[in-house]
C-alpha cells in the first residue's frame, strides 16, 4: 500500500504527538466541538438570505476549513464538512436567541472547551500544540477530531500504523544522547 501524503502526515505527526493519552483524546472530542460551537454562536449573527436560504459567516468559515482539509484528504474532509455543518446549525439556532443568551452560551463554550483541553493537557503532561503554535493548533484540532474519530471506526488503519511509527521516531530523534 502506498506510503500516505506527506502534507497529511506531517501535520498529524505534529499534532498526534501530543494527543496520546486515552483521556486527553475523550477530552478533545468533546472540547473541540465546543470551542467550535463557541466560535461559530457569534458568526451566524452576520448572514444573509440566498435564494430562500439563510446562509452566514459560520457555514462560510466551514467552508474554508474543508476546503483547507480536502488539500489534505477527501475523506477526512467531507466527514469534517458533515459534521461541522452540523455544529453551525447548532450554532445557528442558538445564535438565534437574544445576544445575552447566544453571548453567554459562545462564551461558555469556547472557555470551557480549552479549559478542558489544558486539563486533557495536564492528565497527559504535555504542552499543548495551542501554546507553541496557536493557528496551526486551531486548523489541526478539527481535522485531527475527524482523523480519530475513523480510527475509534476502525478505518484507515494503515494510516495510524505510519502515524505511531512517525512519532516514535520523532521521539528517538528527539530523545537526549543516552
Amino acid at each position: 500500500m502506498a506510503k500516505n501524503d506527506g502534507k497529511l502526515m506531517d501535520m498529524l505527526t505534529g499534532y498526534a504527538a501530543s494527543h496520546q493519552h486515552p483521556f486527553n483524546v475523550s477530552v478533545h472530542m468533546i472540547g473541540i466541538p465546543t470551542i467550535m460551537l463557541g466560535v461559530l454562536i457569534p458568526l451566524t449573527w452576520l448572514g444573509a438570505d440566498i435564494a430562500g436560504i439563510r446562509v452566514n459567516m459560520a457555514h462560510a468559515a466551514m467552508i474554508g476549513f474543508f476546503l483547507f482539509y480536502l488539500t489534505l484528504d477527501r475523506w477526512f474532509a467531507i466527514a469534517f464538512l458533515v459534521l461541522a455543518m452540523l455544529v453551525a446549525q447548532l450554532a445557528g439556532v442558538i445564535g438565534e436567541q437574544p445576544i445575552a443568551v447566544s453571548g453567554g452560551i459562545a462564551a461558555a463554550a469556547f472557555f470551557g472547551g480549552y479549559a478542558a483541553q489544558f486539563i486533557g493537557h495536564a492528565v497527559e503532561k504535555s504542552m499543548p500544540v495551542l501554546v507553541k503554535h496557536p493557528v496551526q493548533a486551531n486548523l489541526a484540532a478539527p481535522f485531527f477530531q475527524i482523523v480519530e474519530i475513523f480510527k475509534i471506526l476502525g478505518l484507515r488503519a494503515e494510516l495510524f500504523d505510519e502515524l505511531q511509527e512517525r512519532i516514535a521516531t520523532r521521539r528517538q530523534q528527539q530523545a537526549p544522547p543516552a
